[in-house]
């Protein structure tokens, strides 16, 4: 592996172990073997439930739950890719989400978000809410909803529709350019106002 290589740790917010989400990744890694290297976290469903009580500070922190914040840190940006589950955000990824709050791993964090899903609009924007106010950077280009995804991907871990490929590339530099410094604040999408 190339030292200049771009590290990133994956998240799918499907936890079906061949889901249309966790093949979108496995074909962004194929799109970029030059430039990223991918890490699939796969610990979605041990992290425990969210408990204010039992978060960071207030007693020994759970092991789970240090292992992802610190493969977080790790990363030089991060890649999610979900479902909409009901016209909402799945349960286990806005739970891992929540486990990250005190301690902001996602603030100044590079962050890609791709919605795959039949529909996935109201998720999607519940999601990117959800990475902007705790800090996430992104920009414009950097968050894709793709709806329909089980007709553009094949079981090669191809894209198979030249319009979601093109933005699937688009979002592939885009994150580049973050993660190198080549974006303005100004281009970063900013936190949602307080209704």
């Amino acid at each position: 592996m190339k030292t200049d290589h771009i590290n990133i740790l994956a998240i799918s917010g499907s936890t079906r172990k061949s889901s249309s989400n966790i093949n979108l990744i496995k074909a962004i890694g194929l799109l970029t073997t030059e430039s990223f290297s991918i890490r699939i976290f796969d610990g979605l469903t041990e992290l425990p439930h969210f408990n204010p009580d039992l978060d960071y500070g207030q007693v020994p922190e759970n092991e789970k739950v240090a292992d992802f914040r610190k493969q977080l840190r790790d990363a030089d940006a991060i890649l999610i890719c979900s479902p909409e589950y009901a016209v909402g955000v799945p349960g286990t990824l806005k739970n891992a989400i929540d486990w990250t709050v005190s301690t902001m791993e996602f603030s100044k964090k590079p962050v890609a978000l791709i919605t795959a899903s039949t529909a996935g609009s109201r998720a999607h924007q519940s999601l990117l809410g959800t990475l902007l106010i705790i800090e996430s950077k992104i920009t414009e280009h950097t968050q894709l909803l793709i709806s329909g995804i089980q007709a553009k991907l094949n079981s090669d871990f191809q894209i198979t529709d030249g319009e979601t490929l093109k933005q699937v590339n688009q979002l592939i530099s885009s994150l580049k350019a973050i993660v190198k410094g080549e974006i303005q604040e100004s281009e970063l999408l900013p936190a949602p106002l307080p209704n």
